[in-house]
């Protein structure tokens, strides 16, 4: 009985039956009364039986880890994108050691962070993205010495350095038990995997074998999965590239095909109305039109412009655009416009193109192309087009500013070719952009040379006109008015003459010159003068020193009157301004009464305008008075003026 309890005992123990079985089997066998041997061997047997039991139980959970690590390695083997990887690495992280949460950590920023990568199993502050401290924690413990760290209770446990931050998500998940090994790329971690359990845990050694051998496998599949990603990302670019570049290929041959067509035109002697309608099919627009430098519209396939628009407002701004930018421009009003040259320097036009629909954008390399193709056809026709007639013009102009050499005559004979008449009085203005104008100003001259008939020339970067008129400041001050807005910026403007005949046209550029030189000097930016319009300084500025005219213009009104009615307000106002501005010792050195001479300067004022007796216009009538007595004196030698000045008797006033 003895001897088969206790065979019944192992056999129960070997069977991995429950400890109530056998145990209550055990206390039947002390309770038969049995001998002290058959006791002591029964404690031996059960003791084998327990060890055996053990040993065959942990032979079993190594097996099944194993055998569980196998299939991690196997499924980790598979190609996964690296967030759906760390999401697997996670879940076998959990399956193996039957942990309540796992997540994964990786450094960054020279390793002062550690960034939450993916976590499984948590509930509040673990999300993907948090950043902690790299410093503390049971990561820095695995960083500096990269092997297993783990802890049966991290709140409590001392060796942690603490962090009020890692902590406080501790606290929050409620973990206890954490177990964390490194993630190794070669000999150099580069993050950390952790498990961690809601209650007070004691790992094994088998579990932290286990969770080494995962963080082995991990960061193996994890750097294939990088490596991957940035794989996939490079084919994808490639990809791309290969695409970009066989679109490249398709325009750059379509481009071809478009020049090939627009070519065998040309060389075909084709007009340029039969070019502008081949281009605008071409280029798909519902207009194309092509004008010329000084604004003539050349021919067109449509019309570019909006229903009421008006046309010089929209070819001067688009040419000036296009032209200054050296390439084509969009315009706000829908336009496109495309500059015509040849070569860097040469103005050829503007090729302006409305799309067939609002909004649509155009290929700016067929745009180029259309124009270049364009410039070929103006230059076959120079002949026969505005192209030049308007170099030859400018060149003109640059012969008339530049002191001619050939004879008056056949200068106005070139003139009339030109359809310039030099008998009639002309105005030269100067205009200088104060900025950036990137060409536009040349753009604008010709436009402004052929509205008004006139010519232009550019000479250092400043417009020079010859226009029709003998009202120079008039001239000048629109030439500001219409240049300044365009360009978005001030433009000084100075104007000399009128002048006629071709031989003072040079003079007249000469003194235009200096008059801006004069305004730069006063610190008259931005403004537009003429010559006559600076008064005593423009009689210094002229070559003829025009002083009657001079004086004219200061006090001719009050001359005249004199003549014509017999008066005495020249003297009068000479009187005044020796009185020192005083009407009262005026009437005294006058021998007047005060109202006559009040009623004498009310009609000076008449005359003369409100601002006579302002401090810049006073001393331009007193020099001009000062001019006129000194030029009347010597006429007359040594006879004094007739009643000083030619008016009545003293104390008349009419």
């Amino acid at each position: 009985m003895s001897e088969d309890g206790i065979f019944a005992v192992l056999e129960l123990l070997a069977a991995g039956a429950p400890a109530q079985e056998y145990e209550a089997l055990i206390e039947r066998i002390r309770a038969s009364g049995a001998s002290a041997a058959v006791l002591a061997r029964l404690d031996r047997a059960v003791h084998l039986g327990l060890t055996i039991r053990t040993w065959t139980e942990r032979q079993q959970q190594r097996e099944a880890g194993l055998s569980a690590l196998v299939d991690t390695a196997r499924d980790l083997a598979t190609p996964h994108d690296l967030d759906t990887l760390l999401k697997v690495i996670l879940r076998r992280a959990r399956l193996l050691l039957a942990v309540d949460m796992s997540y994964i950590g990786m450094y960054d920023e020279g390793e002062r962070y550690v960034t939450i990568r993916a976590s499984d199993g948590h509930t509040t502050a673990f999300n993907v993205g948090l950043r902690l401290p790299g410093g503390s924690g049971l990561g820095s413990a695995v960083m500096s010495n990269p092997s297993p760290f783990w802890t049966p209770d991290y709140l409590a446990d001392e060796r942690i350095q603490h962090s009020g931050d890692i902590d406080y998500v501790v606290k929050a998940e409620g973990l206890q038990a954490v177990l964390a090994v490194p993630l190794n790329r070669g000999a150099r971690p580069f993050g950390t995997l952790y498990v961690a359990e809601r209650k007070v845990r004691h790992f094994t050694t088998d579990e932290i074998a286990l969770l080494s051998s995962l963080g082995d496998l991990a960061g193996v599949a994890i750097e294939k999965a990088e490596l991957l990603d940035r794989t996939t990302a490079l084919v994808a670019e490639l990809e791309q590239h290969s695409t970009r570049v066989e679109a490249g290929l398709r325009s750059a041959q379509e481009l071809s095909d478009t020049q090939h067509r627009l070519i065998q035109l040309v060389l075909g002697d084709c007009d340029l109305d039969a070019l502008a309608r081949a281009s605008a099919t071409e280029l798909g627009a519902a207009a194309v039109q092509v004008c010329a430098a000084n604004g003539t519209i050349l021919c067109a396939a449509g019309d570019v412009r909006d229903e009421g628009a008006d046309p010089e407002s929209l070819l001067v701004p688009a040419a000036m655009d296009a032209h200054a930018a050296r390439e084509p421009v969009a315009l706000d009003d829908g336009l496109w416009a495309v500059p015509i040259s040849a070569g860097t320097g040469s103005n050829l036009g503007t090729l302006l193109l409305r799309p067939d629909r609002p909004g649509a954008v155009q290929d700016e390399r067929l745009l180029r192309l259309v124009a270049q193709v364009m410039a070929v056809q103006l230059l076959v026709e120079s002949s026969r087009t505005a192209i030049a007639e308007g170099q030859v013009r400018d060149d003109f102009l640059a012969d008339l500013l530049a002191s001619p050499q050939r004879p008056p005559h056949q200068l106005e004979a070139h003139a009339r070719r030109l359809g310039i008449d030099l008998s009639k009085p002309h105005v030269v203005v100067v205009a200088r952009p104060e900025g950036d104008a990137r060409g536009k100003t040349a753009i604008w001259a010709s436009s402004y040379a052929h509205r008004l008939s006139g010519l232009k020339s550019m000479h250092n970067g400043c417009a020079v006109l010859l226009l029709p008129g003998s009202d120079a400041g008039g001239a000048g001050r629109a030439v500001s008015a219409e240049l300044s807005p365009l360009l978005g910026h001030p433009v000084t403007v100075s104007s000399a003459g009128p002048v006629a005949g071709p031989a003072s046209v040079h003079h007249a550029f000469q003194e235009a010159l200096r008059c801006l030189d004069a305004m730069t000097s006063l610190g008259v930016i931005g403004r537009s003068a003429s010559v006559r319009e600076l008064g005593f300084l423009g009689v210094l500025l002229s070559d003829n020193h025009d002083v009657e005219g001079f004086v004219d213009s200061a006090i001719g009104p009050v001359i005249d009157y004199d003549q014509q009615r017999f008066t005495d307000l020249t003297r009068t106002l000479e009187t005044y301004f020796e009185a020192g501005g005083s009407p009262t010792n005026a009437a005294k050195k006058l021998h007047v009464h005060p109202n006559t001479v009040a009623r004498r300067l009310e009609r000076i004022s008449e005359l003369l305008g409100p601002q006579w007796q302002q401090p810049e216009r006073a001393l331009e009538v007193q020099l001009a008075l000062r001019v006129f007595r000194v030029r009347h004196s010597l006429r007359l030698g040594e006879r004094a003026a007739p009643a000083e000045g030619g008016g009545p008797p003293e104390g008349q006033e009419t």
